[in-house]
């Protein structure tokens, strides 16, 4: 047993020790009384801790509601030391469980009226409150008649949400394509594709991905990917070239771009714009590697792309030369670690 649980046994033994003594000397009511006391006077500071704070930030309402419940507990405290009426000690604790129960139901469905909450979702329905009506669905686990309800409350986000919980994903893909027009964000665009895509249909997926693309570019190759996938060629090619659009902007200002629209370039079948582009990057790579020798891995790379070996070569022996004098370097920093290390052993013997 370690010194934790030893000081955990010990405690809750003295604790057992104390109570047991307790109730032998004073007997079992004064051990009630002590122990409703100590709780309440906690609760007690508790809630006037509340109730100041509830003040200091100007919540009348509130602040009033507190001290009346911290008056309340108070009165219990005072009641577990005279036991001048005990009964009323229950009722406080009976006051107590119904609010807290209370609470717990006001909190599990917090933006509805009690009316609403005692009604049936299928009441509520007909009487034309869609959205309560969801709500109420929604909680039984009905996602299919909640995204209904929600439709018809003009809740499409939320209507959108219970469809993916009941694997709908073709309607949810059609909310969010309803939503992206009708709020003009293209967030949602990229949420309609991720539903068609689970709905295994990559041509609306590619669809919806190219919306998105259209405000953030860097989405056009997968776009091309989809439609490759979906067997539409020539949509593809367009998403492709709309790509290297991008990329060839982007590798204006940093050249490591030139390694996709290279590899582009490559999917098109364009053989001599590949080589151009890949020309660019070994150019690039080479004057990396005068800062940063591990480049000179990316330049054999890039000349082999370009079917010149011998200088493919003579970069991977490079790249090689700067392993190897890394890996020297590190050997000999920790040499002299270790014959201190040895040293000082054999000091001790």
């Amino acid at each position: 047993m370690d010194r934790f649980t030893a000081a955990i046994v010990a405690f809750a033994l003295i604790v057992v020790a104390l109570i047991a003594a307790i109730w032998w000397y004073f007997g079992g009511i004064f051990l009630l009384r002590l122990i409703l006391g100590l709780g309440f006077a906690m609760l007690t500071l508790m809630l006037a801790v509340m109730t100041g704070v509830l003040f200091y930030a100007k919540n009348i309402k509130y602040g009033v509601m507190s001290l009346i419940v911290t008056a309340i507990s108070g009165y219990a405290v005072y009641q577990s030391y005279s036991w001048d009426q005990p009964l009323h000690i229950v009722y406080i604790i009976a006051f107590y469980a119904l609010s807290a129960a209370l609470g717990l139901w006001y909190i599990s469905e917090p933006d509805l009226s009690i009316s609403e909450r005692l009604r049936s979702p299928e009441s509520l329905e007909k009487s034309g409150n869609y959205r309560a009506a969801a709500r109420k669905f929604e909680k039984k686990g009905d996602y299919v008649r909640a995204a209904e309800n929600y439709i018809k409350a003009g809740m499409k986000e939320s209507a959108a949400w219970c469809y993916e919980k009941a694997e709908r994903f073709e309607d949810a893909a059609r909310l969010y394509e309803e939503i992206a027009e009708e709020k003009e964000e293209s967030y949602y665009w990229k949420e309609a594709y991720e539903f068609w895509k689970k709905a295994g249909n990559k041509e609306k997926a590619a669809e919806c991905l190219v919306r998105y693309a259209e405000d953030e570019p860097w989405y056009w190759e997968d776009a091309a990917q989809l439609y490759n996938e979906a067997g539409i060629k020539d949509k593809a090619e367009e998403c492709y070239r709309k790509a290297i659009e991008y990329y060839e902007k982007e590798a204006q200002e940093e050249g490591v771009f030139w390694e996709d629209v290279g590899k582009l370039y490559e999917k098109l079948g364009e053989v001599e714009k590949a080589g151009l582009a890949w020309q660019k990057y070994a150019e690039y790579c080479e004057k990396e590697a005068e800062e940063d020798e591990a480049w000179w891995k990316h330049v054999a790379e890039a000349y082999e792309k370009l079917g010149d070996g011998q200088k493919a070569e003579e970069a991977r022996k490079r790249y090689e030369e700067y392993r190897k004098r890394i890996r020297r370097e590190s050997e000999e920093s920790q040499e002299p670690q270790e014959t201190e290390g040895q040293d000082k052993s054999k000091s001790e013997e």
